[in-house]
Parts: structure tokens; C-alpha cells; sequence
């Protein structure tokens, strides 16, 4: 590991400040750059693997905002500060009642320790486990701009089978991002060009030709907090996350489904995929598939079909589309079956 500075700002302007100052004016950091860090269960991984190599550490824990660390469940919906752990938020009490897809997709994202010290917006944030950009002797276009993608014709397996590129087919691998962008989530960051909210399904960038752009954020903003609108299929909701052993992994295919119905007609559905993107999944085409229609195992197949009509598999994770879509039609049985 590089050696750093350390700060610990203890407020959202004085942080912004740092990180501007070590940012160009197109927005991405410098090779001296300032990275912020909560939780780090994301990031000092990869510093110690000399993946990231910050040489400087902007700590937010000392920021003084109370809001930053509270879940507040209204009848308006959900406000998570950015501070707020996962492990606060899997327990939360409300979020398992009326928010069930939330409080699954933290349950099942890590183990104990980890959601105890991950923060909500850092856990948003995190960076993939492909083992391409974690070895620094393997080339990567996401670590090193323009150097190749070794996963291409590597051993692929936990690779994603949407939204790749030639540039790059990591997969993002979290799971509270995908329950997130079925409920409408909204992100608010500040920055040096003021306050702003972004959707959470435009949040993450797909990586066409520039993999290493990971999101929408510039360099010096930092998330405050993660909205949830209160919506009326929030309560009919689950994640369903498929892995290769049930203590703590990551998804090779998981979903994210909310569903609003009428008998078992579909008047609403909100589907995300994990597990087999290179971002939080919204599977819109899934979606309007099911619109009004009688949620059936017929309807559930033709649904999955469509989610899964543009995948692009490679060499050893064609498995995925199958697993992908027999994920997606029990998680919408499932939560057609809810006791709600």
C-alpha cells in the first residue's frame, strides 16, 4: 500500500473542498487524487491490492450532519442518510414490513461484520470483484485505460451477460443497488457545483468505451443521502439472490421484483437483475412484458425471455442466461404468493 494523507473534514463542504482540489476541470480525479471513504470495506481491499492508490483519504464518519446517519420511514417513503449502515438497515423493523426487497437484498448481501461497517451510499458505490481488475498483472481497461480486458478470453464465469462492451464485461456485484432502482430510488449528492438528485438507475454507467467512468458522480461529489418513494408495490416486493453457496457470496444471478396487483393480474411490475450485468439491471422490456397481464408461470417465462433478449454470453457464463431467467420467474411466483 501507497502512502496517503489522511483528513477527516467534519463537514460536507470542507470535504468537497479537499477532493476539489484534487480534481481537473473535466471532473475526473488526478493521478494525485482524493478518494472519499466511510465504511472501506470497498475500498482498503483494493488499496492493499494497489488496485486504488488514493494518496489521499478524505473519512467522512466525522461529518457532523446527524442526517447522514439516520433511516427515516414516513408516509412519503424512505430517507437513508449516506452514513447509515447496512447492517442498521437490514434489522430496520419497517423496511422488513413495507419495504421487504430492501431489507432482503441487504440481508443477503454480506456477512455481519461487513453490514455493520459498510455504509448504505459506499455499499451503492462499490467497486467489482472482477478477478481481472483485482490481479494488477492482468490487463484491464477499467484499472488501466486502454490496456485490454483480459476477462475476454479468460475464465469468465461470474462475468456479465448484459450491458458489457468490448472494453469491458465486469459485473456489479452488489445487490441493495438493484433492490434500489425497482423501487424509483433517487440519489442526493453535493458537490462543488452545488446539490443535485440523480435516479439510481442512471447512477452507474454501462462501460461502452470508457469502463473506467463508473458513475454519474464527479470526482469531488459525495452522496448525502438515498430516497425511496413510497410506492404501491413496495409491500409485495423480494429479492431472490442465486449464489454457489448460501454463506456469504456474491449473486451469480439474482432479482430484484416489486409487483402490484389485482387479483393476479399485473398492474404494475418492477423487476432489477443482479448478478449478470455490468450495472444495476433494470429489466424494462420484463416489465412491460407483464403489463396487465395474468401473472402465471407462461407469463413469468415470456417475461424473463424478454429480460434476457439481448444477453451476450461468453465462453463459460452462458450458464448465466438460463440460471438468469429461472431466478426471475420463481422471485415473480414468489412475490405473487406473498401474504401481504
Amino acid at each position: 500500500m501507497r502512502p496517503f494523507v489522511y483528513e477527516q473534514p467534519t463537514d460536507i463542504s470542507a470535504a468537497v473542498a479537499i477532493a476539489s482540489r484534487f480534481t481537473t476541470e473535466d471532473d475526473q480525479p488526478t493521478r494525485a487524487n482524493a478518494q472519499f471513504i466511510a465504511g472501506g470495506t470497498n475500498l482498503a481491499d483494493y488499496m492493499k491490492l494497489g488496485v486504488a492508490e488514493p494518496n489521499r483519504l478524505v473519512d467522512l464518519n466525522r461529518l457532523k450532519d446527524p442526517g447522514l446517519r439516520q433511516i427515516r420511514v414516513t408516509d412519503e417513503g424512505i430517507r437513508f442518510g449516506a452514513l447509515a449502515r447496512m447492517g442498521e438497515a437490514a434489522d430496520h423493523a419497517e423496511l422488513k414490513r413495507g419495504y421487504p426487497v430492501i431489507a432482503d437484498s441487504l440481508r443477503l448481501a454480506a456477512s455481519g461484520q461487513i453490514r455493520n461497517m459498510a455504509s448504505l451510499a459506499g455499499n451503492v458505490l462499490q467497486r467489482t470483484r472482477c478477478e481481472y481488475f483485482r490481479e494488477t498483472s492482468w490487463h484491464c481497461n477499467k484499472r488501466v485505460p486502454g490496456s485490454g480486458c483480459a476477462a475476454m478470453e479468460g475464465f469468465n464465469r461470474q462475468h456479465a451477460v448484459l450491458g458489457g462492451s468490448d472494453a469491458c464485461i465486469a459485473t456489479y456485484h452488489g445487490d441493495f443497488a438493484q433492490a434500489l432502482i425497482a423501487l424509483d430510488a433517487v440519489v442526493h449528492a453535493e458537490g462543488s457545483r452545488g446539490a443535485r438528485k440523480i435516479p439510481l438507475a442512471k447512477l452507474h454507467r454501462q462501460p461502452r468505451d470508457t469502463p473506467e467512468i463508473e458513475t454519474d458522480l464527479a470526482a469531488d461529489e459525495i452522496i448525502t443521502a438515498i430516497e425511496v418513494p413510497a410506492v404501491p408495490w413496495a409491500r409485495r416486493s423480494l429479492y431472490l439472490k442465486i449464489r454457489d453457496r448460501e454463506s456469504y457470496a456474491f449473486a451469480l444471478a439474482s432479482a430484484a421484483v416489486a409487483l402490484d396487483l389485482d387479483g393476479d393480474n399485473v398492474r404494475e411490475a418492477r423487476i432489477a437483475l443482479g448478478g449478470v450485468a455490468t450495472v444495476p439491471w433494470r429489466a424494462k422490456a420484463a416489465e412491460e412484458a407483464l403489463q396487465g397481464k395474468t401473472l402465471d408461470e407462461a407469463s413469468a417465462g415470456a417475461a424473463a425471455d424478454a429480460a434476457f433478449a439481448g444477453a451476450e454470453p461468453r465462453q463459460h457464463n452462458a450458464f448465466k442466461i438460463e440460471l438468469g431467467k429461472r431466478t426471475l420467474v420463481r422471485a415473480l411466483l414468489e412475490t405473487r404468493d406473498m401474504k401481504v
